[in-house]
């Protein structure tokens, strides 16, 4: 594990950062090329399939990857304490956990996938395809819920190394298979589907057999899984907040695609196209977030609380330096980059609008996501659940619904930066109140 308590405080964060960075890059990246492949070989009413069959994968998986995510904390925890025998109790535990889980998503959402897309008030022909990419796409959450569990087991043990090399070879995989699928078999959405199913399996195999043959810690054969509750409980108790955390946000953004539904095929093809360049504009910001997360976790514990002053100052800097990058780039060439995705007029015209209104308000999202970064760190998670929940729930969807009856499209556009402002003044007056400073978690003898 790396020691974040000493050195320069903005070359630690950002060097930390660096490979979350990339990795995340990736894993945007299978949505990116579905997206980019499928806009432009099979048009926008397959691109709006795709488009709204995402958020409720990810609705329905978001639960379980957040309790998830509370493994790495134990599993990194027993590491450090040389106890390898916990560790590998852990791993049992959140690998039966994830594979009930992911078979019974999978049988539950292909059953109902029909009154899931009637309840999002899908168009028709659209309705069609996003039911057969999402029927699809949800026989790899095995395999993704299980990749996942692979990545949190190494990050625990601090490799994150192995998972990042994993995670390119599914990249190149998922390209190659888009590619040849829907440009030379023309399969269609099912294409992309099938492509990003088999991606999730390659890296699924590689970490499987990486954990059973090649290393000294962790066995990954069946017969020796058990599952421990105890270990279990001490999951669920630290990935709790952040499983409901996703779960709503997760919840929200199908709830704009209802909303975003009432227009025509048209605004769902640019709000895909848009969205996704948003997704993958945030990234920058998202993950300097987490790299101050373990940057003020491990300086609390040693109550440095000048160097987490200096290093939350330091990484708003970077994260303000990108956004502005990201926000020039994006006003100047915005309609150049949802025209690589879809050549219709009125698709480019509307994704560009979203694109030039979100990124006028990219230091506020990146200011609000470093603050929440800096209060998980500090083991204040609660906080960050709260202000994500009001400002989307209680802020963003219900100005959606009224603005959108008032001006259109663009009511849906201005709700998103309307309700990142209301989360920065939330996070920033908690920040200032200082109450985060005695939520460490640290236990001392």
């Amino acid at each position: 594990m790396k020691d974040l308590t000493k050195g320069h405080v903005g070359r630690v964060i950002l060097s930390f950062a660096m490979p979350l960075v990339i990795a995340n890059l990736l894993q945007q990246g299978y949505n990116f090329v579905d997206r980019l492949i499928v806009g432009n070989y099979l048009g926008k009413e397959a691109l709006a399939a795709v488009g709204a069959s995402f958020p409720v994968i990810y609705t329905l998986i978001a639960f379980a990857i957040g309790i998830g995510s509370g493994a790495t904390v134990v599993i990194s925890q027993f590491f450090g304490a040389k106890k390898f025998n916990e560790v590998q109790k852990t791993v049992s535990t959140i690998f039966i956990y994830l594979f009930i889980t992911s078979i019974g998503l999978t049988i539950l959402s292909v059953s109902f996938s029909d009154q899931i897309f009637n309840v999002l008030n899908v168009e028709e022909t659209v309705h069609v395809m996003a039911k057969q990419y999402f029927n699809i796409y949800m026989f790899g959450i095995v395999a993704f819920f299980g990749f996942n569990g692979i990545a949190s087991v190494l990050r625990g043990m601090g490799d994150s190394l192995t998972p990042l090399l994993f995670m390119f070879i599914a990249f190149i995989s998922n390209i190659i298979l888009d590619i040849l699928f829907i440009t030379v078999f023309n399969w269609g959405v099912a294409g992309a589907a099938w492509a990003t199913v088999i991606a999730h399996f390659i890296p699924f195999l590689l970490g499987a057999f990486f954990l059973t043959r090649r290393h000294q810690l962790i066995s990954f054969r069946i017969g020796e899984l058990k599952f421990d509750k105890g270990i279990f409980g001490k999951i669920i108790k630290i990935g709790l907040p952040t499983a409901f955390q996703q779960t709503f946000i997760a919840l929200g953004l199908t709830a704009l695609i209802r909303i975003v539904n009432n227009f025509d095929t048209t605004v769902l093809a640019a709000y895909t196209i848009a969205g996704q360049i948003d997704s993958m504009a945030g990234m920058p910001a998202l993950n300097l977030s987490s790299a101050l997360s373990a940057f003020v976790g491990q300086n609390i514990g040693a109550q440095k609380f000048d160097r987490i002053r200096n290093g939350y100052w330091a990484t708003l800097v970077m994260a303000w330096l990108m956004s502005i990058i990201v926000m020039v780039v994006v006003f100047i060439w915005g309609d150049m980059l949802i025209g690589i995705f879809n050549k219709d007029l009125d698709v480019v015209v509307y994704g560009t609008q979203y694109l030039k209104i979100v990124s006028s308000f990219y230091l506020v999202f990146s200011t609000m996501f470093i603050t929440h970064g800096l209060l998980r760190g500090a083991g204040d998670t609660l906080i960050p659940m709260f202000i994500s929940i009001v400002s989307l729930w209680l802020v963003r969807i219900p100005f959606a619904i009224y603005l959108s009856e008032i001006y259109g499209v663009i009511g849906i556009w201005w709700a998103i930066p309307i309700g990142w402002s209301i989360g920065l003044v939330l996070s920033q007056t908690y920040f200032f109140w200082g109450r985060w400073k005695t939520k460490s978690i640290v236990i001392r003898n």
